[in-house]
């Protein structure tokens, strides 16, 4: 099974693969001084703990040797700023992804240009056909992304329960085809 680079350069900020514990630390802290900005749209930040940070480093390992989710740290320098990832969906080809930032980071365009490499490594692997983003209908910046991103909105669904404080209890879901190779100059589509 073919894998996603572990380290992705954009310029300014990198997105790297978590290393397992040996990140604890600086995990930690991302999540500790995310959690209230993070508290209205996700509902797992009720269980921050140091030991739910060293269980998440100990899964982002194994998901990764497995596929079942590629899970990055947005670093700028030596200081993490973010996460996103991209996981498993439901069907086969298919796969959902994530992102958040810390407080200090938004409204840079850091999420939307991670998002963008993601996007870009999931389309390189040839097992992936389609990415999805799910979000709270509610949570506008969230929704900017995929926007901009040429994401295209497909529904409205229920949310799953626990839906977080903030949320509306609708997740909107957006998605986006693996673009089509380009054609070669002797292809005339007959």
């Amino acid at each position: 099974m073919e894998r996603p680079r572990q380290l992705i350069e954009c310029g300014d900020f990198v997105l790297r693969r978590w290393r397992g514990q040996r990140d604890f630390e600086r995990a930690f802290t991302l999540i500790e001084e995310s959690v209230e900005h993070l508290r209205p749209w996700e509902p797992w930040v009720e269980a921050h703990s140091a030991e739910h940070t060293r269980n998440f480093l100990a899964r982002a390992e194994s998901k990764w040797a497995s596929g079942d989710v590629y899970n990055y740290a947005i670093a700028e320098g030596d200081t993490l700023v973010g996460m996103c990832q991209s996981y498993r969906g439901p069907e086969p080809r298919g796969r959902l992804m994530g992102y958040w930032l810390h407080p200090a980071a938004t409204g840079r365009g850091l999420a939307t240009r991670a998002a963008a490499a993601v996007v870009t490594e999931m389309f390189a692997l040839p097992d992936v056909a389609y990415l999805e983003i799910i979000h709270d209908s509610a949570n506008t910046s969230s929704a900017a992304i995929p926007r901009r991103l040429g994401f295209t909105e497909v529904r409205r669904e229920q949310a799953p329960l626990p839906t977080a404080p903030s949320g509306s209890g609708i997740n909107v879901v957006w998605h986006l085809e693996r673009p089509a190779p380009p054609r070669s100059p002797d292809d005339h589509g007959w």
